[in-house]
């Protein structure tokens, strides 16, 4: 896994993760590799991965069985896809409608073009 500069470490960590649930890579119910594998296989510090773990856990992505690991909870691409959307209201779309105004482009032009 190649990092940039741009966000933490963890953050891509999660977010690569999430990719990989919506490509149909990790599946509800899939068991997610233990804190120490996925951090000797991406070659991260296994603390960095357990601070991923704690995110995709707070967001409802995964969870703990305790003593058993961790695994793809059943509403996970629905939790994915609420944080991108809200991520996309507060971040994405302020831009491209700033951008749209400055070039006149209208909303309904922008919904109608493909």
């Amino acid at each position: 896994m190649e990092f940039d500069n741009t966000k933490p470490i963890y953050v891509q960590i999660a977010d690569s993760f999430c990719d990989s649930i919506f490509s149909g890579t990790m599946n509800p119910g899939d068991r997610v590799p233990s804190v120490r594998e996925w951090g000797a296989e991406i070659g991260v510090n296994p603390n960095t991965v357990a601070r991923s773990y704690e995110l995709l856990t707070d967001r409802g992505v995964i969870f703990n069985k305790r003593g058993i690991g961790y695994f793809v909870t059943g509403s996970a691409r629905d939790a994915i896809r609420d944080v991108e959307k809200n991520r996309f209201l507060s971040e994405e779309w302020p831009a491209i409608r700033r951008k749209a105004e400055l070039l006149g482009i209208d909303l309904t032009e922008l919904i109608n073009k493909r």
